[in-house]
């Protein structure tokens, strides 16, 4: 039996579980992935708990990403943030940078030579942050609590061009993308957008990371505005996809895998 998880706290907007059980079924594999939601203080017994008990990996979600490289050792540009663990050798990995890049890849949307902000300094942020350096962006990003910004700028300094600003004074920036690593706007938190209405401006990119709902009010309000929109849930079914194939070594069929996304969101939203 192939044993699989995701931890976070909470994690009622999780759709993982449906994603990767429809996967090993298609699959016939014999497995299972289950939700944990885990608190804090009990987050290192979770890890290898799961391990002793024989799970393969988990998947980490708010707000542990950074919090489990305290127990892993990250693989590559993990040591920025874990979103994947592979318990049988204690590593840890990022397939939201993946996941990101993809989602920008399929939209067919140039980010090259453009200044994207990111709105987020936590795991989802820097990981943000990171696929949009890759595909040539100039990165400037906020957050709310300064000094946790100031650290994420300076990890992310070594993969490239990124600066911090104050996010009070985000309305002063002339931009071309702007990209929510928040949870503001996902179902069970803050509602809302992440960013004063007006620096969406019609033509600009704007993403998402919040999957749930699939239309959150930051995509509803740009697509209003007429930005050009790049939705959390490509980034959640690439992401997925990534860590199936590291805990596995078996490529799932992404299209089943965000098939079965949207029938999940369709139907919680009902």
């Amino acid at each position: 039996m192939l044993y699989l998880g995701i931890i976070g706290y909470p994690l009622s907007h999780s759709i993982s579980p449906r994603i990767h059980n429809a996967v090993m079924e298609y699959l016939r594999i014999q497995g299972r992935y289950l939700a944990f939601e885990v608190k804090p203080s009990e987050l290192k017994d979770a890890i290898f708990g799961a391990k002793a008990l024989g799970f393969t990996g988990l998947n980490v979600t708010i707000p542990y990403k950074e919090e489990v490289l305290k127990f892993v050792k990250p693989v590559g540009e993990a040591k920025l943030a874990v979103n994947t663990i592979d318990l049988r050798k204690m590593e840890g990995y990022n397939t939201d940078i993946y996941g990101v890049e993809m989602a920008f890849k399929n939209s067919k949307l140039e980010v090259e030579g453009k200044i994207a902000l990111v709105v987020g300094a936590g795991g989802a942020g820097k990981a943000i942050a990171l696929a949009l350096m890759k595909m040539g962006a100039k990165v400037v990003l906020t957050n709310r609590t300064e000094s946790r910004g100031l650290e994420a700028v300076r990890e992310l300094r070594e993969y490239g061009e990124c600066i911090f600003y104050p996010m009070e004074k985000i309305g002063e920036l002339k931009i071309d993308i702007v990209a929510n690593a928040t949870p503001v706007g996902m179902k069970g938190f803050s509602s809302g957008i992440p960013v004063p209405e007006e620096i969406l401006k019609p033509g600009m990119i704007v993403f998402d990371a919040v999957y749930n709902p699939v239309e959150t009010p930051l995509i509803k309000k740009a697509k209003e505005i007429e930005c050009r929109v790049v939705s959390g849930l490509e980034m959640l079914v690439y992401q997925a996809e990534k860590a199936f194939e590291i805990w596995t070594g078996i490529k799932p069929p992404v299209s089943l895998m965000k098939k079965v996304a949207l029938e999940a969101l369709n139907f919680q939203e009902k």
